[in-house]
């Protein structure tokens, strides 16, 4: 069995690992669709979506490697950390859930990492903008497809509208986390490298405002609760979802197709 990789935890490094770790986990739960969603169609579409976030986390883990200077690679950061070194939302290890609980959660992500994206994309790191570039496009394209379904759903049977509604109480306090502040992306506003998550809070629910608007839906109020998984400390689910994922890769240490 492989162990585990210790990583440097520099403010830069873990502020590109939470954007990385963020799409990499919400890859894995959209990849448990494959074969399992209601229409063929979202079948393709939501593999399509794993598979630009997995791509997204791809350059995100390579650069965060190359900043630690530690000879880490994006497979092995991704595949041979321990749960405490993924700085993940909490929102995106949720499990899996129905069909309207993962495109609501899409939508929030997706408003979340294309308002990020396009702030990144003038980072003071070359590579970051670079990868911010690409992944906007992708990101636009992710958050027009989630709001279509919701409103879609929302708008919908009874049946439909029910399952959005207990989605959104499910999702909602999980939110708050998409905005959480603290001295690593302070680090980040200083160093030009990204801006702090909390500034991203009023343009984000304008975006899900006029979304719920036209679906119907109605904000719900703030929580108190604060779920801290860019922070290390995770849900329940983030360690069965990381031994699925580290289990070809602990097993069989180094090997390659």
């Amino acid at each position: 069995m492989t162990a585990s990789i210790q990583i440097d935890r520099a403010p830069n490094v873990q502020y590109l690992l939470r954007l990385g770790d963020t799409c990499l986990i919400l890859a894995q739960r959209l990849g448990e669709w494959c074969g399992h969603a209601p229409v063929l169609e979202e079948d393709i579409a939501l593999t399509n979506v794993a598979l630009d976030l997995v791509g997204q986390s791809r350059a995100l883990l390579t650069r965060a490697g190359e900043l630690e200077g530690r000879g880490h690679d994006e497979d092995q950061l991704a595949f041979l950390r321990d749960e405490r070194d993924y700085f993940n939302l909490t929102l995106v290890e949720l499990p899996r859930g129905d069909f309207a609980f993962t495109v609501l959660r899409n939508l929030f992500v997706a408003t979340w990492a294309k308002l990020l994206w396009d702030r990144l994309h003038t980072s003071s790191d070359a590579e970051v903008a670079a990868i911010a570039g690409k992944a906007l496009k992708e990101v636009r394209y992710h958050q027009q497809h989630a709001a279509d379904w919701v409103v879609r759903l929302a708008d919908g049977t009874e049946e439909s509208r029910r399952r959005v509604d207990a989605a959104l109480a499910a999702l909602w306090i999980y939110t708050a986390e998409l905005f959480d502040s603290d001295a690593v992306d302070a680090q980040a506003q200083a160093s030009g490298l990204g801006p702090r998550w909390a500034d991203l809070r009023e343009p984000w629910l304008a975006e899900i405002g006029a979304v719920f608007a036209e679906s119907g839906l109605t904000i719900p109020h703030d929580s108190a609760f604060r779920s801290t998984g860019t922070r290390g400390v995770h849900s329940e689910h983030m360690g069965f979802i990381l031994s699925d994922m580290q289990h070809l890769q602990r097993s069989y240490p180094g090997g390659v197709w």
